[in-house]
């Protein structure tokens, strides 16, 4: 097997010499052999760790991708697996996430302008309700749209002479969309994070771009997961037995 030297490696992927002896150093890459002078030795065991790590920080992030490395170093294929498996649930929960949202920008969208009046409460303005009144349109308790606007899912006006709270359109329309996520198991601040990318959009179009935009970033992670599942695959197959 041809020897190979730190300049080697890092040439290919346009990095450091120092980058990839800290890898080494942290286990991502296998001990290298050194000369009689202490001058490292690497061969294509390395270049295949290199190559497969790098692949992996893109698809599971940089400690994720260690851990995975250090489990496989380690002669615990079980733990890297376990490890992987995780990360594939979590972007199949991103992509379930963002499904629901799409069902329920899609839901909130089509309803008619009437469902967000208040005709029937001359005493508010027009589009906005009480904390009653929101709860039993979800059919939830008041106390959980405390809890949501603790967590940050709901921003309620307060009305200055009373103090009560008013929910106005935009804040039906999270509640809807919380409403829709908690039914679907997301913990409260996934869904606080989900209402703010919601919130931020601002417009009908905008909002859709936003969607579009985390689509193709789910997909991108996806092929990502695919390529690095090929070059962990290949690395494997270098390893001594």
């Amino acid at each position: 097997m041809r020897n190979l030297r730190p300049a080697d490696l890092a040439r290919e992927h346009g990095i450091s010499t120092q980058a990839v002896r800290n890898y080494e150093e942290a286990g991502y890459l296998p001990p290298a052999e050194r000369t009689p002078t202490g001058y490292r030795i690497y061969t294509g065991t390395h270049a295949a760790a290199l190559r497969a790590y790098l692949a992996l920080i893109p698809a599971y992030g940089h400690a994720t991708a260690g851990a995975i490395m250090l489990a496989l170093h380690d002669g615990d294929l079980d733990q890297a697996l376990t490890v992987i498996d995780r990360g594939h649930h979590r972007l199949l929960r991103d992509r379930e996430t963002l499904a629901a949202v799409r069902r329920a920008v899609d839901h909130l969208t089509s309803e008619s302008t009437e469902s967000t009046e208040s005709a029937d409460l001359p005493d508010l303005p027009a589009g906005t309700r009480t904390i009653g009144e929101l709860a039993h349109r979800l059919q939830v308790t008041p106390a959980t749209l405390r809890a949501w606007e603790d967590a940050g899912i709901l921003t309620p006006t307060r009305d200055p002479a009373t103090g009560y709270r008013r929910y106005g359109p935009t804040d039906l329309r999270d509640a809807e969309l919380a409403h829709l996520l908690r039914r679907g198991g997301y913990l409260l601040d996934r869904i606080a994070t989900v209402v703010r990318q919601v919130r931020a959009a601002g417009s009908t179009e905008e909002l859709a771009a936003t969607l579009d935009q985390w689509q193709r970033r789910l997909t991108t992670q996806g092929a990502d997961m695919l390529d690095a599942a090929a070059e962990l695959s290949r690395y494997r197959a270098a390893l001594p037995p």
